[in-house]
C-alpha cells in the first residue's frame, strides 16, 4: 500500500502526536470547546426530540449498557451512547463549527473520545489528544470540498466527522499506521449525511454527528482485527470527494494534510454566540444593532433587504415561503427572514425565541413576510458570514448595518471566559450553579485527570 496518499499521511500524524508539542493555548481552547458542547449538551436534555433518541435506542438494547450520555444517569451501549450524545451537542443547532470546512467538528469527536475513553480507562491527556486527532482531521477533511458537500446536498458534519472520529477512536485504540489506514478506507463506506432536513424542518440533521462517531469507532474496531478497506478514501476513482461533490467542482486536496501538525484547526473553528445556523449570525447582530440605535416598530417597517454571502442562499433563504413562515424550531434556526425580524422587533436571538410561544408571534410573522435578501457581491465568504440588513420605513427613511466579520468567528472570537459564561447559561438551564461549576472544572482539569472521573461529574450533575 503507498504510503503517500492523504489517508497514509493522516495515519502517521494520528500516529506520532504528542501532546507536549501542541501548544498550551490550544489545548485550552479545546477543553473550552469541550464544555461548551457538555452545556449545550445539557440545555437539549429535556427536549423531545431527545427523549424520543433515548427511547428508541432503549427499544434496540438487548441488556445493560455501560457508557454514559451526557446529562443523564441512564447508561447505554458505547455506540449508543455515542449517537446519543452526538444528538445532544448539536440538537440546539448551537455548537462549534470550522468555517472554512463548515462542519460541527466537535458534535462528533467529543461524543466518540469520551465514550471510548471511558471504556478504555482512558487518562484525560490520552482523551485530549485523540479529541485533537479527531478535530484536525475532520476539519481538514471538510474544507478540502471548499464548501462543495453543501452544494451537492450533503453535510459535512456526518461526511467529515466520520474521518475524523476514525483517526480519534484509532489513537485511543492503539492502531498503528497500516490499521489507521484501512480504517479510514472502511469509514469511506459509512460516512453519510443528507441535507434534506431543510425541506421540512425534520430532525435527522440532529443524528449526524453522533453517526459519525458511531460509523468511526466501528471502522477503527474493524482494521484493529484486521478487516481491509480502501487505500484511497479520498483521492480514489469512487473516493469521498469523486463521490460527493458535483461534476463542476474542484477540491483542493493539498489542503488536507497543509500544515499538520503546525497549523492547528482549532483556533479556525468559531463558537456560536446565538442558537442558530453560523451562516444567519451576521444579519441577526445586524439587526439586533438597528433595533439599538432606532427602536422601530413593526409598523413602521416598510420592508427589509438582507445581504448574504451567495454560497449560503440555499440553506437560509431558500425556499422563501418556507423561511417567512418557520414551521419548527428547526426551520426558525436556518430563516433569514425569521431571525432578522426577531432582532429588529426584540433586540435580541435566544433558545427562548424558538419556543412554540415565539414561534408564532404574529407581529414577528408578519414582519417577516416583508423580509427579502439579496446576494453580498462584498462578501468575505468562507472565511466569514458575512451580514448586512438594509431597512426601510413607512415614512421613507432607510437605516442600514452591515457585520463584516461575523462575532464568533476566529477574526473575532468568543474569549475563553465568555465560553463558560455561555456553559453556564445553558446547563443551569436544566441544574444547579453548583453542579454545573462541577462540571466546568472536570472538564478544564481533565489533562491532570481521567476520563472516568469526568463521567462521574456529568453523572453526579444529571
Amino acid at each position: 500500500m503507498t504510503r503517500t496518499t492523504i489517508s497514509a499521511t493522516l495515519a502517521r500524524f494520528t500516529r506520532n502526536l504528542q501532546l507536549s508539542d501542541v501548544p498550551q493555548a490550544v489545548r485550552e481552547r479545546a477543553k473550552h470547546l469541550m464544555l461548551d458542547s457538555i452545556g449545550l449538551a445539557f440545555a437539549t436534555a429535556p427536549l423531545g426530540y431527545a427523549h424520543v433518541t433515548l427511547a428508541a435506542l432503549q427499544d434496540l438494547s438487548d441488556g445493560e449498557g455501560h457508557a454514559s450520555v451526557f446529562a443523564h444517569r441512564e447508561r447505554l451501549a458505547l455506540r449508543d451512547a455515542m449517537l446519543l450524545n452526538g444528538l445532544l451537542i448539536h440538537g440546539l443547532d448551537f455548537d462549534d463549527t470550522h468555517a472554512r470546512g463548515v462542519i460541527h467538528s466537535t458534535a462528533s469527536a467529543l461524543p466518540c473520545v469520551f465514550g471510548l475513553g471511558e471504556r478504555e480507562n482512558a487518562s484525560g491527556a490520552d482523551m485530549l489528544a485523540a479529541y485533537l486527532c479527531a478535530m484536525e482531521v475532520s476539519t481538514r477533511v471538510g474544507t478540502v470540498a471548499l464548501s462543495g458537500f453543501h452544494k451537492a446536498g450533503f453535510h459535512p458534519t456526518g461526511l467529515a466527522g466520520a474521518f475524523g472520529c476514525t483517526l480519534g477512536a484509532a489513537r485511543l485504540l492503539g492502531l498503528d499506521e497500516n490499521q489507521a489506514i484501512h480504517a479510514q478506507g472502511i469509514a469511506l463506506s459509512m460516512a453519510s449525511g443528507s441535507l434534506e432536513f431543510l425541506q421540512d424542518g425534520a430532525w435527522t440533521k440532529r443524528l449526524h454527528p453522533g453517526w459519525a462517531a458511531v460509523a468511526g469507532t466501528t471502522a477503527a474496531s474493524l482494521a484493529r482485527r484486521g478487516f481491509v478497506g480502501p487505500g484511497a478514501p479520498y483521492e480514489g476513482r469512487y473516493g469521498l470527494y469523486a463521490l460527493h461533490l458535483n461534476d463542476d467542482a474542484t477540491p483542493d486536496l493539498s489542503l488536507a494534510t497543509a500544515g499538520l501538525g503546525e497549523q492547528w484547526e482549532i483556533d479556525n473553528v468559531a463558537l456560536k454566540p446565538i442558537p442558530a445556523c453560523h451562516f444567519t449570525h451576521a444579519a441577526s447582530d445586524a439587526a439586533i444593532e438597528v433595533h439599538r440605535q432606532h427602536g422601530l416598530k413593526a409598523a413602521d417597517i416598510e420592508n427589509v433587504v438582507v445581504r448574504v454571502p451567495g454560497p449560503t442562499v440555499d440553506v437560509i433563504c431558500e425556499p422563501v415561503a418556507n423561511k417567512k413562515r418557520p414551521q419548527n424550531s428547526y426551520d426558525a434556526q436556518f430563516s433569514i427572514p425569521y431571525i432578522v425580524a426577531v432582532g429588529l422587533l426584540k433586540g435580541r436571538f435566544t433558545l427562548d425565541d424558538l419556543d412554540d410561544a415565539a414561534l408564532a408571534d404574529p407581529a414577528v410573522l408578519a414582519l417577516a413576510q416583508r423580509i427579502d435578501y439579496e446576494v453580498d457581491t462584498d462578501s468575505t465568504f468562507p472565511r466569514h458570514y458575512t451580514g448586512e440588513v438594509v431597512v426601510f420605513t413607512r415614512d421613507g427613511r432607510r437605516f442600514a448595518h452591515r457585520e463584516a466579520i461575523n462575532r464568533g468567528s476566529p477574526d473575532r472570537p468568543l474569549t475563553n471566559d465568555e465560553i463558560v459564561a455561555k456553559f453556564f447559561d445553558n446547563a443551569q438551564r436544566v441544574v444547579s450553579r453548583e453542579r454545573a461549576a462541577q462540571v466546568r472544572d472536570a472538564v478544564l482539569d481533565l489533562e491532570r485527570s481521567s476520563v472516568s472521573a469526568l463521567a462521574g461529574a456529568l453523572r453526579h450533575s444529571s
